[in-house]
């Protein structure tokens, strides 16, 4: 018999862990992140975890679990969910990769680890979207795209 306890109803626990590595935004924003994401897709019971690697870690989950070659800014593994701890999931994010990516896209690395958080979430939740020139137009990446709004307004009344 185990003498953990069950989460309670309605807990959304999110763990950020940054492995050493310095990130422009906190562990605090980025499970406030996670949990807005869970509360506006109505997930009432969560256990994620969320942690920043470094490239070369980013580089082997992705050739492991994904057979592609070179880090990526994101991999998501979502579990299937139980009475007991309701959604279960495990995001992975690369500040470096996040950082050139920001670049790329005009925009600030704090919204880029942002949008990450969100983004890994909603793969989580079962969220999809293609691979290819149609990704930025995918069902997921608009609600993605909300959510970060939404996120954004949220942290910035409480800065």
């Amino acid at each position: 018999m185990s003498a953990r306890a069950a989460p309670a109803a309605n807990a959304r626990r999110v763990g950020v862990t940054l492995e050493g590595l310095r990130a422009p935004v906190s562990a605090s924003r980025l499970a406030a992140a996670v949990r807005d994401v869970l509360r506006a897709e109505g997930v009432t019971a969560a256990m994620i975890s969320v942690t920043l690697v470094s490239e070369s870690a980013m580089a082997r989950l992705n050739r492991r679990h994904l057979a592609h070659r070179g880090p990526t800014d994101v991999i998501s593994f979502g579990f299937s969910p139980s009475p007991e701890t309701g959604v279960v999931g495990d995001i992975y994010i690369c500040p470096d990769v996040a950082r050139r990516n920001a670049r790329t896209a005009g925009c600030g690395v704090r919204e880029e680890l942002l949008r990450l958080a969100v983004h890994g979430t909603l793969h989580v939740l079962g969220w999809n979207h293609p691979e290819d020139a149609r990704r930025e137009q995918s069902p997921m990446w608009r609600r993605q795209e909300r959510l970060l709004a939404g996120v954004r307004r949220r942290q910035a009344r409480h800065a």
